[in-house]
């Protein structure tokens, strides 16, 4: 089957009569009516039953209480008591609703079903952690820690890493690898959308499944809303490829769509790995500009570290039925690249849990760097945590470096992350506003030695409400490379100071204060 004829087996129908005479738009439909009844509820209640006003307070009382004494994060215990004592009852019962597991305590067991049932699968190497621990005792306790998630993350050697500064570069290699599959290829992406880059993507899954290859392609299920049909599974298993949405919506209001895939994974044949930020539509490699020029990254692994990533998929792939035998894949034989350097640990965070890995990992690198920490990230909603981590790191002499983005692609987030750039600037880190577009890149390197390249943002989705992933390295050859793209970056940027803050618009920092009350629930 050509690429022609493929795009239109795949292809849909845009425009806004589409959306709107379709189940996306039922299904959006019967969610607002569901917001408005529960609205409406709530003021029927206080109308009709002034008498019951005592046991309101009493509730009221009662769930700060349990807000005071609960795990929840600081920043988030104060949004919440905000909104409790603007709308008493609806803040209330809110909060009960989100703490009861009411929505996702299906996918929380399933969860940790698949995490007991595979984290074993996954052997750790006892001579290079040993090697570690004599290298780095720092590195050591940090893959220990790893290690002893309920997720168990190893560390791997006999891995090559190769870095790619931009989302051309990683599409040039990605369609090169997946050309060489032979056994299976695994995609799981945030985002996908029909263009470029998804259209050659295609033609060669399509291609390799008439050759016996085994092809599975997992994506949000919000790309309903924006990006693909809900029925593009089935258009696709037209062409032999095995595709699913994760958690795709449905008319009924629930916690359950707060919990999102924002990972980025390709596998081919359990050899090759990618991730980074790196999605699957055609802004993500400048062929269809979107707020400047894109600047994206994204990793590739090859040898012993991809079997992580290979687990994590067949993770989430299982979520919504056991359907996968993980041995099957787990057992390939990596071979070992001619020439590797330091240590990988690939590893994930998962929502629902009250373990914050991909925070901690930052936070480690931050509180352990010596001489300096640059991080590149499209946003910057922190919490009081990352936000402490950041400016001790500065106050110490460390020299604490951020790009963000010089053309934002939502004037919300932008402005939210505007009122940390005081307390920052004057604790002595510096911010570097990207001239010529968007960074999308999601990365840390410190000291030259410690890096993380992957899908987690410096936010509150992506901290606390995200499947995330991504690769941490340690004296990996690609840290030089990641070290030089961030100074190249930033050659490219202009510097946030504090008089520059003066000069902001009333209405940029009316609305980033008055978001920041809500950031935690965004």
């Amino acid at each position: 089957m050509k690429e022609h004829e493929i795009q239109l087996l795949t292809k849909q129908k845009n425009g806004l009569g589409r959306i709107l005479f379709s189940r996306l738009g039922l299904v959006v439909l019967l969610l607002l009516l569901q917001l408005v009844w529960i609205f409406s509820l709530f003021k029927w209640f206080s109308q009709e039953f002034p008498h019951y006003t005592v046991a309101v307070v009493v509730f009221d009382f009662i769930m700060m209480l349990y807000l005071v004494n609960s795990k929840i994060d600081p920043s988030a215990k104060t949004t919440w008591l905000l909104l409790i004592a603007v709308v008493p009852l609806f803040g209330s019962v809110l909060l009960m609703y989100t703490q009861s597991d009411i929505g996702h305590r299906a996918l929380r067991k399933r969860i940790r079903q698949l995490v007991a049932e595979s984290k074993h699968s996954l052997t750790e190497d006892n001579l290079a952690l040993k090697k570690l621990k004599l290298e780095d005792a720092d590195t050591y306790g940090l893959a220990k820690y790893l290690q002893r998630t309920n997720d168990n993350f190893p560390v791997y050697q006999d891995t090559k890493v190769t870095y790619f500064p931009i989302g051309e570069a990683k599409f040039k290699e990605m369609l090169h690898q997946l050309r060489q599959a032979k056994r299976f290829i695994f995609l799981e992406y945030f985002i996908i959308a029909e263009g470029k880059m998804w259209g050659e993507i295609l033609a060669i899954l399509a291609q390799k499944v008439k050759e016996g290859v085994e092809v599975r392609v997992m994506y949000d299920g919000m790309c309903e809303f924006t990006t693909l049909s809900v029925d593009y599974p089935q258009r696709l298993a037209k062409l032999g490829i095995k595709a699913k949405m994760f958690s795709p919506i449905h008319p009924f209001v629930s916690t359950y769509y707060n919990y999102r895939d924002h990972r980025k994974i390709l596998v081919i044949d359990g050899q090759v790995a990618f991730t980074g930020g790196v999605n699957l539509a055609d802004e993500y490699i400048n062929e269809l500009e979107r707020f400047g020029h894109w600047k994206d990254t994204a990793i590739m692994l090859e040898g012993k570290a991809v079997k992580t990533f290979t687990q994590l998929f067949l993770q989430m792939w299982n979520i919504t039925e056991k359907e996968v035998d993980f041995s099957k894949y787990l057992e390939v034989e990596s071979k070992v690249p001619a020439k590797t350097s330091g240590y990988v640990i690939p590893y994930a965070d998962f929502p629902l849990e009250e373990e914050k890995v991909a925070e901690n990992v930052y936070m480690d690198i931050l509180n352990r760097a010596h001489n300096y920490v640059h991080i590149m990230t499209p946003y910057l909603i922190l919490d009081g945590k990352m936000e402490r981590a950041l400016t001790f790191a500065a106050e110490r002499g460390v020299d604490v470096e951020l790009i963000l983005p010089g053309i934002p692609d939502k004037p919300i987030p932008y402005a939210l992350a505007k009122t940390h750039f005081k307390q920052l600037l004057q604790a002595g880190v510096k911010i570097y506003l990207y001239t010529p577009g968007f960074v999308h890149a999601k990365v840390f390197v410190a000291d030259d030695k410690k890096a993380v390249v992957g899908t987690i943002n410096l936010d509150y989705r992506s901290l606390y409400h995200h499947f995330e992933c991504a690769a941490f390295m340690y004296k990996t050859d690609c840290i030089p490379a990641i070290a030089a793209d961030f100074e190249e970056t930033k050659a490219k940027s202009t510097p946030v100071t504090l008089a520059s803050l003066q000069q902001e618009p009333v209405t940029t920092k009316v609305v980033g204060a008055l978001t920041k009350t809500i950031a935690p629930l965004l």
